[in-house]
């Protein structure tokens, strides 16, 4: 006589409903911690008689923006500044991403040399580069390099660039679109492009310190490709750096975007160092806005937000970006 079919099993003892039980209980518990957050936050600024709006972005700034691509001046509302700072910023960063991506590819193939001097300088640089804080390497730029450069005729003059404590003089095309170089005017250089001092700071650090982490994502990228690859080019008569465009390094890139997406927006966040060097980036200036109208709720809000825009917005371009490069299985 067999045994008795068994009953349904009760609810707290079914593997496809507990999963679900104790997700709930997390969802709930978190849901829970944000209320009781929010509502403290709530009463402190009832008591503090400073309830959260945004109303204030609309009164005038009465400060300037030293630096910045916008017209501004002290009349213009919150916003106008804020709306500036996120310019310099942005300026900052796609400068320093070309740089940086630059500087880390050129040093990540350095490091493949059958020269034994470049690849130790390759080496040098990285361990070097990636091991001191990046506060301290801007204020190494700032302080030590770029003000330190005479100006006048003393100023460090190349071919059309010329580097002085008063800026970067940079040949660029002026009226009528014509190439002019940098020149010397009553002791006091012009040129059609002109990059402060707190800039070219900023951005040398930016590049020099993120281009040594992307150098180890290319170098890393390049290895991950089977060394049979390289073999059966120099069997077809390919040279090295044929081989290496045509052959490794497509492949190497579906290894390299991921990497480099994490770099990428690591130089966005780490931008909001340049107040170190004085540069007015949107930190600094929601930093200014902060002090004089004592909203910090508020300001640190917008100052969450315009970051997490800018690195969702890198993040979804290299995604689109290694989805490009997937090598596709047939």
């Amino acid at each position: 006589m067999g045994e008795p079919f068994p009953g349904p099993l009760p609810w707290w003892r079914d593997r496809r409903v507990l999963p679900w039980l104790v997700q709930g209980a997390v969802a709930l518990v978190v849901l829970l911690l944000i209320a009781f957050l929010l509502g403290n936050l709530v009463r402190n600024l009832s008591a503090a008689g400073m309830l959260l709006s945004f109303r204030w972005l609309q009164q005038p700034a009465g400060f300037d923006v030293s630096e910045t691509l916008l017209p501004f001046d002290a009349g213009l509302p919150y916003w106008r500044a804020l709306v500036a700072g996120l310019v310099n910023t942005l300026r900052a960063v796609l400068v320093g991403l070309v740089g940086a991506t630059a500087l880390g590819t050129v040093v990540g193939l350095a490091s493949f040399s059958p020269n034994a001097l470049l690849r130790g300088l390759a080496r040098s640089y990285v361990e070097l580069i990636r091991n001191i804080p990046l506060l301290l390497q801007l204020v190494f730029w700032y302080f030590v390099v770029f003000l330190a450069l005479p100006n006048g005729e003393a100023a460090l003059q190349l071919p059309g660039v010329v580097l002085a404590k008063s800026g970067l003089f940079l040949a660029w095309f002026g009226e009528g679109l014509r190439w002019s170089g940098p020149t010397l005017v009553e002791g006091v250089w012009r040129a059609p492009l002109r990059l402060t001092v707190e800039f070219s700071a900023l951005v040398t650090g930016l590049v020099v310190y993120t281009g040594a982490f992307i150098s180890e994502v290319v170098r890393g990228g390049i290895t991950a490709v089977p060394k049979g690859q390289w073999e059966a080019a120099a069997s077809l008569g390919l040279g090295p750096l044929v081989t290496l465009r045509r052959i490794v390094l497509p492949q190497a890139l579906r290894v390299i975007v991921p990497g480099l997406n994490t770099q990428y927006i690591s130089l966005a966040k780490n931008s909001a160092l340049a107040v170190a060097v004085g540069y007015t980036d949107l930190y600094s200036v929601a930093e200014t806005t902060l002090n004089q109208t004592g909203r910090a709720v508020e300001v640190i809000l917008i100052l969450l937000g315009a970051y997490l825009v800018i690195d969702l917005a890198i993040s979804a371009l290299m995604g689109w970006l290694n989805r490009l490069v997937r090598i596709r299985e047939r």
